[in-house]
């Protein structure tokens, strides 16, 4: 694989991350929760051969509840 094919399927991997992030971020405001910091990590974008993360990011305690909150009713069945 040359450097311009390295390019561009990084570009994509990128790309994915970003769409993985929209939908996450559209899947835990149906049940209410908004991370703030949810996007893909810069710096694990950095080189030829980027394996993003996302990076979920910082909430407060009430987040963290209903984020809890969230994946208890989930598991138990009780979809919103």
């Amino acid at each position: 694989m040359d450097a311009t094919e390295r390019r561009r399927a990084a570009a994509d991997r990128v790309r994915t991350a970003e769409d993985v992030v929209a939908r996450l971020r559209e899947g835990l405001a149906g049940v209410g929760v908004k991370l703030p910091s949810l996007r893909v990590d810069p710096v694990s974008c950095a080189g030829n051969e980027p394996a993003p993360l996302v990076d979920l990011g910082r909430c407060n305690l009430d987040t963290a509840l209903r984020l809890c909150g969230a994946l208890a009713e989930k598991e138990s069945g009780h979809d919103r």
